[in-house]
């Protein structure tokens, strides 16, 4: 804890000295001694933490010192000292801003020092918040959280400082795993909300009955179980960013309810008639193509137009090139410092592996690759033979061998089937095919189940 820097102002010399001298036992407490208001008001770019005034000074009332300190800086917690016990005094003075009021007697030093305890822990807990805020400011700088020189990531540079200078709502878009999240989070952090909460909320990794109270909060004796009140993800972003993510994944009757609260800018807790004002920005994401689903009957259209504002698109991994060497040698940088190894290098033979990948589980898929790489490593150097393609191993869906485009669907089929347990209804549902599409070419013997 840095010292803490304290202003008495007392005109009683002996009375200044000793709360002077009892204060200073504590040796995180800087202490500065005033006898008039005016040598106050003439230090206050010393940018004291505390100042204790004396209610009745020579040159000015402590109240009319205390409006002259509060006009130079509302932060500044003033205790004010006074002989007078009229309780009405003590409150106009509690009213005015002061954060203490300690009547002259025999307990003042140990009173004066119980407050300023008690308020020095406050603003510890506020240093330590800021230094959060700053520390997440820097975690959340483009150069530290959106890695890459491909001209594809370029592009989405454009748009995401475009959103950065604006409260327009931003739908971003892309495959599973190319950091739909940490572009939100990046967006936040670098605008005017940054000091406000960001609140994500995946809509797809909440049961549908919840979805409600979740975003919207509830009042007490709503259902049961709702033994208090709780504010919802909306309220709890209030100021700053929510994050849909997975946004697609709303059934009609939900996204008919976000519409409103996007139109009206105000929600309604479950079990509750109060009409809660909400300020916070709306980012939302998807794997998704919403305008599909909207041809399809599963998304409002409505909600789309009011969601998409800037569209953002997030290239998978496989088109951004070089990037993957990038991101590559970042991981395993990240890795050794967390770790606390030596930094390794990563051999011309693994580039090249890295290279002729197609990341179909995109940046997170690397990530855990490298992870894993550094620990199979021999401590100085990765090779082709750490890197491992753990995700489909034999299965890739994608590879560098030319096929058909029947035989890719086979291939999607056969995936899904093994990974599904073989379960048809299941596949049929998730590929969007009919069974009876899944049951001829297991027939026919097109497709092998292993």
């Amino acid at each position: 804890m840095s010292a803490l820097k304290i202003f008495i102002i007392e005109d009683d010399a002996w009375f200044g000295e000793l709360l002077k001298h009892h204060l200073s036992l504590n040796p995180d407490y800087q202490l500065h001694l005033f006898k008039t208001a005016k040598d106050c008001l003439s230090n206050l770019h010393l940018r004291p933490d505390i100042i204790c005034v004396d209610f009745g000074l020579p040159d000015m009332n402590g109240d009319v010192l205390l409006e002259r300190i509060r006009e130079y800086s509302k932060s500044i917690p003033v205790i004010v000292i006074s002989g007078q016990e009229d309780i009405s005094v003590a409150v106009n003075f509690l009213k005015s801003g002061a954060r203490d009021y300690i009547i002259k007697d025999e307990n003042t030093k140990d009173m004066l020092w119980n407050s300023i305890l008690k308020i020095s822990e406050n603003i510890e807990l506020k240093k330590e918040v800021e230094e959060l805020k700053e520390q997440l400011e820097q975690k959340f700088s483009f150069e530290k959280t959106i890695i890459g020189q491909s001209d594809a990531l370029k592009k989405t540079f454009v748009l995401i400082e475009k959103a950065i200078k604006s409260n327009i709502n931003v739908s971003v878009t892309g495959e599973t795993g190319t950091g739909k999240e940490v572009i939100a989070k990046a967006i936040h952090y670098n605008s005017d909300r940054k000091k406000k909460p960001f609140v994500a909320v995946n809509m797809a990794a909440i049961p549908t009955e919840l979805i409600e109270s979740e975003l919207f909060g509830y009042e007490k004796g709503a259902f049961t179980g709702a033994q208090n009140k709780r504010i919802g993800k909306f309220e709890e972003a209030n100021g700053g960013t929510i994050f849909l993510d997975e946004i697609a994944e709303l059934d009609l009757n939900l996204q008919s309810k976000i519409l409103r609260v996007l139109q009206e800018r105000e929600i309604v807790r479950v079990g509750g008639n109060e009409r809660v004002k909400i300020d916070a920005r709306i980012i939302t994401a998807t794997h998704k193509n919403l305008l599909e689903e909207v041809k399809k009957g599963k998304f409002r259209e409505d909600l789309f137009y009011r969601i998409i504002g800037l569209p953002i698109e997030l290239p998978p991994l496989r088109n951004r090139g070089n990037d993957v060497l990038i991101l590559a040698k970042y991981f395993v940088d990240e890795f050794s410092k967390e770790n606390k190894i030596k930094a390794l290098s990563i051999s011309n033979s693994a580039k090249e592996k890295l290279l002729k990948y197609n990341y179909p589980g995109n940046v997170r898929e690397l990530k855990s690759m490298m992870d894993l790489a550094c620990v199979m490593s021999d401590g100085k150097e990765i090779t082709e033979n750490d890197v491992n393609f753990n995700d489909l191993k034999g299965d890739e869906l994608f590879t560098t061998e030319e096929k058909s485009l029947k035989e890719y669907n086979n291939d999607i089929i056969r995936f899904y089937l093994k990974k599904y347990s073989h379960d048809v209804l299941e596949v049929a549902k998730r590929l969007e095919i009919g069974k009876s599409t899944i049951y001829n070419l297991l027939q026919r013997r097109e497709i092998a189940i292993d």
